[in-house]
């Protein structure tokens, strides 16, 4: 059976929340491309800084980033200088975007640090295809990958998996493994995803991470409302 839907996506409004927290009516295709800009420019930016995810709040006249990072000290500088960066650099993109160079606009970057990146399917995803692109045999990445997640006893199960030309081989194919197990279609279970690319010379290899962390139950309050 294919896998059609993103699992953080298929649970948002039940055991995850959105990244993206604002309300816009009339500015939703204006705020989505402004987002996305955003988060292509510290994508970009702090390419290895172990960036998890970036949280962006709004409200008139102000915007509130926070970046979910296992490496802080890369993003926030000697003194704060590389917050201070930011701020500048995201406000003048967001200016600039709205063709408002002259105006007055908020911007409060927040850092918080990710401390078990084992346990977090980005970061993992992220160190795996480092290694692609380091040459480092794809089957040892994956067996490593495999050991150091389910090293950490809140992980029930893991799931890795390589596409591409593994090892530079001349056809393209598929390899994964698994341990544990990764209840897909449980809507409760906490499954954390992600989806990174290793670029190398002779193409791109893509990397998925599936990580079980148990079952979400509501409180038994709101069970009984």
């Amino acid at each position: 059976m294919g896998q059609k839907i993103n699992p953080v996506s298929f649970r948002i409004g039940i055991n995850r929340g959105w990244v993206s927290r604002w309300f816009g009516k009339k500015n939703i295709g204006r705020f989505l491309e402004e987002d996305h800009e955003l988060r292509s420019l510290i994508a970009k930016r702090f390419a290895k800084a172990g960036i998890e995810r970036v949280e962006i709040e709004r409200s008139p006249n102000h915007i509130r980033v926070i970046l979910f990072t296992s490496r802080p000290g890369l993003i926030i500088g000697r003194g704060g200088e590389g917050v201070e960066a930011l701020k500048k650099d995201i406000e003048r993109k967001i200016l600039k975007m709205r063709d408002q160079k002259n105006a007055k606009l908020q911007v409060k970057v927040d850092i918080e640090e990710v401390r078990r990146a084992e346990t977090n399917a980005t970061l993992v995803a992220q160190s795996m295809a480092d290694q692609i692109e380091k040459r480092i045999r794809f089957r040892r990445i994956l067996k490593q990958a495999i050991e150091k997640v389910m090293s950490n006893k809140d992980v029930l199960g893991v799931k890795v998996m390589v596409k591409g030309r593994l090892d530079g081989s001349e056809m393209a194919r598929t390899e994964w493994l698994k341990r544990g197990k990764i209840p897909l279609h449980t809507l409760r279970a906490n499954i954390d995803y992600a989806a990174v690319t290793a670029f190398n010379t002779y193409g791109t290899v893509g990397v998925k991470v599936w990580i079980y962390k148990g079952d979400v139950f509501e409180d038994k309050d709101k069970r009984s409302v």
